[in-house]
């Protein structure tokens, strides 16, 4: 016991282990992933990622961006030096207007797909200077008059701020040998698809061995979501063994998100089955009217396939018998009373139409006695009426009587509906009938609130699997009392 107790605690550490290795995995496949879309934010805030990483992307500074912020920053160097107004600041400033231009007109920022970029800088440019043209914005910037009257240390700080930082984002990214962008990746990837491809190998050896009728292909598809670990492209679907695995590991409960993903999948293709199915009936029930099946269970004549009987019982009059037994011995009893009344009202009725009787009226006491006289005949003829039915139930000559009268009926019925006219009749509306059933109600029934019968679904296995628990408990506890 206790060796088994270490060996599952071995393999519960171990499981974590490889769980958390390729959720690291995952994380720098996600970091690799958004590296380029959030490459700016990792410059202005994380700027030390960006210089360890654009290697490994093949990202390296724009030439031309480049050597435009490296001028502005012998500008400053020389204003510092000899002054805004000397000759060589001077040669400086019309330097950058030149490169100002030329990134106007070339746009080095399509690129790296950052055009709004530049839009961003020509748009600040121009609210500043206070200009429609953005060319004659930065002229205007990196013109002598114009630092010296707005004051040089207030212009270069807002372009530091304003300016140089969006320049600065423009990055040049090299394209390798397949015509795509360099990404070195999986020199970081590597090891642990290696990891993985050990522990994949593993894990299927050990499958095989416990499991000898399996093939090796089957093995293998045991843990089919592994394989995901192992590709080198798509590494976006590592999500799904990461999960599984985190789970396995008790790191991560997924039995929730499990439930509501069946639960939902499931109502998803119930609407769909029970109309197919529902369907299916109505359709094959009027398929069987048009070949005459109807007719031939109406006349209880051979049919083209012979009738299966599992019991021996004609279940038609089987109910029938129920149905009769149940009226006379139980409900005809409860009744009496307000049929008496019933027939006690029709006979005064009748007598009150008589005229003679009406003359007689005038005879003291006489309405008092035609009432007794109303009440006795109607209870008499009640109980007449119902002992007469028990005893032609109960009685076998009855009986058989019955029978030879519901066989005559049947097979009456039977060759009136066999009548070209009733047939035909009888057919064509059974037919419209179910199809109006299949246009108004299949419809209904698929939109029924199938997440409410899977909820319920659910909770009736919840119960099943507990009961038993439950039960156990309950005996465990009363066998600790004893």
């Amino acid at each position: 016991m206790f060796t088994q107790k270490a060996t599952t605690r071995r393999n519960l550490w171990f499981e974590r282990l490889m769980a958390l290795i390729a959720a690291v995995n995952l994380g720098l496949v996600a970091f690799d992933l958004s590296y380029v879309p959030w490459r700016d934010f990792y410059l202005r805030k994380i700027p030390k990622i960006t210089n360890i990483y654009d290697p490994i992307k093949g990202i390296e500074p724009h030439r031309e961006t480049q050597h435009y912020l490296q001028q502005v920053d012998a500008l400053r160097e020389q204003v510092s030096q000899t002054g805004l107004t000397s000759p060589q600041a001077k040669e400086k400033l019309e330097e950058l207007t030149r490169l100002s231009v030329e990134i106007i007109d070339s746009n080095p920022f399509a690129g790296s797909g950052k055009s709004g970029t530049l839009e961003k800088i020509k748009n600040r440019m121009r609210d500043r200077i206070g200009k429609n043209s953005a060319k004659q914005s930065f002229a205007t910037f990196w013109s002598q008059a114009y630092l010296s009257q707005k004051g040089w240390n207030q212009e270069i700080t807002f372009f530091n701020e304003k300016i140089s930082p969006l320049i600065a984002t423009n990055y040049y990214r090299q394209i390798g040998e397949n015509n795509d962008y360099i990404n070195d990746f999986w020199l970081i990837d590597l090891p642990f698809i290696a990891l993985f491809g050990i522990e994949f190998l593993g894990r299927v050896f050990l499958i095989k061995r416990r499991h000898p009728s399996f093939t090796w292909f089957n093995a293998i598809l045991w843990r089919w979501y592994d394989l995901f670990l192992l590709l080198p492209l798509w590494r976006w679907l590592r999500i799904i063994p990461v999960i599984v695995r985190l789970d396995q590991a008790q790191l991560l409960h997924i039995q929730p998100l499990q439930r509501q993903l069946s639960q939902a999948m499931v109502a998803n293709f119930a609407e769909e089955i029970t109309e197919i199915v529902v369907v299916r009936v109505i359709n094959q029930t009027q398929v069987s009217i048009k070949q005459g099946d109807f007719t031939r269970w109406m006349a209880q004549q051979e049919s083209l396939r012979p009738y299966i009987d599992i019991n021996n019982v004609n279940e038609i009059e089987a109910i029938a018998s129920i149905l009769v037994k149940t009226v006379v011995y139980h409900v005809f009893p409860k009744i009496q009373p307000e049929l008496a009344a019933i027939l006690q009202h029709n006979i005064n009725t009748a007598l009150h139409q008589v005229p003679i009787y009406r003359n007689l009226q005038i005879i003291p006491g006489l309405e008092q006695a035609q009432t007794q006289l109303s009440e006795q005949l109607a209870t008499q003829i009640t109980s007449g009426f119902y002992n007469a039915i028990v005893s032609a139930v109960e009685d076998p000559v009855g009986a058989k009587l019955t029978t030879q009268l519901v066989e005559s009926f049947s097979k009456a019925l039977g060759e009136e509906i066999q009548q070209k006219r009733v047939l035909s009749e009888i057919q064509s509306l059974v037919f419209d009938f179910l199809e109006e059933v299949k246009l108004n109600y299949v419809q209904r029934l698929s939109q029924e609130d199938i997440d409410e019968i899977v909820e319920q679904t659910r909770q009736l296995r919840t119960q099943s699997y507990i009961q038993p628990i439950v039960e156990q408990s309950s005996a465990l506890i009363e066998f600790k009392d004893k």
